[in-house]
């Protein structure tokens, strides 16, 4: 339990000390709009579908598609609703938000799950070339903190999360996409 308040206080601490001196016009517009543009996927939704639209990106659409869905089962649909974490504006004292007060649980953060899902399976199937979408899923994840809505700790275990999923996801998608439907579909038995 000691561990727990421990990382509470380091938590509340760090969104304090934001606040009071990192928070400024210029920044609060421009984190603004990456928290707003990581809203329910939204933005790793949109690249998924446009992917899918061209034959030569159409698999990594599909991927980042299913990645995500399933990276958004496994921490907003269960473990979100295990954990029950109290969002930080609820609980830290003096803390105001830049944006309107989010109504799930806080624990983890899903802005960082799906973006680090995102980002790791473009990297998986692009190499280097994909590996700059780290930095936009790094700025939708601590813009989630900046704007006083989630706990750093939210976000690592977020983009935590989300990384394994990806992994996961993406090497049962490059497993079996490949094969033809008819094989996916057969029984055990060959029939």
């Amino acid at each position: 339990m000691n561990i727990l308040r421990a990382v509470q206080s380091i938590d509340a601490g760090i969104l304090l000390f934001i606040q009071e001196h990192i928070r400024g016009p210029v920044l609060n517009a421009v984190m603004i709009f990456f928290t707003t543009v990581g809203n329910a996927g939204i933005v790793w939704i949109a690249l998924s579908i446009i992917l899918m639209f061209f034959r030569k990106h159409r698999k990594l659409g599909f991927s980042i598609l299913v990645c995500i869905a399933a990276a958004w089962l496994v921490n907003d649909g269960v473990i979100k609703n295990i954990v029950c974490r109290p969002r930080p504006f609820t609980v830290v004292e003096g803390l105001e938000i830049l944006v309107s007060r989010p109504s799930s649980f806080s624990f983890p953060s899903g802005h960082a799950c799906s973006s680090f899902c995102a980002a790791f399976v473009i990297t998986r199937f692009r190499g280097k070339k994909g590996a700059l979408i780290y930095i936009v899923s790094a700025l939708i994840a601590f813009s989630r903190i900046y704007v006083g809505v989630h706990y750093p700790s939210d976000i690592i275990t977020g983009a935590i999360i989300g990384t394994m999923s990806g992994a996961i996801f993406t090497w049962i998608i490059i497993k079996h996409l490949n094969k033809p439907v008819s094989r996916l579909l057969r029984t055990p038995e060959g029939k």
